[in-house]
């Protein structure tokens, strides 16, 4: 069964590849959602997939690529929405 889950990612997460390097662990995972840049300076995102997958991408979450400085990632559930694949918005 597919679940949605909002994410918000805060710290040094922008001009680090953060959104590039989300989808493609998100497509690697075979999730289905969005993600982008927020002017204040985090990263939202959702994603949508099974929950096994949903927790390898928040795990990943916290690291991020490695210029990236993760000091919080905030995940809520939402009702489930049709994506037909994970893309970079804005």
């Amino acid at each position: 069964m597919n679940r949605c889950r909002h994410f918000l990612v805060s710290g040094q997460v922008q001009g680090v590849f953060f959104r590039s390097a989300t989808e493609s662990v998100a497509r690697r995972l075979g999730l289905s959602g969005w993600v982008r840049n927020l002017a204040d300076g985090r990263v939202e995102l959702v994603a949508c997939g099974t929950e096994s997958k949903l927790g390898e991408l928040e795990q990943w979450l916290w690291q991020g690529p490695s210029r990236a400085r993760v000091t919080q990632v905030t995940a809520e559930e939402i009702t489930e929405q049709p994506f037909a694949d994970f893309s970079v918005r804005g």
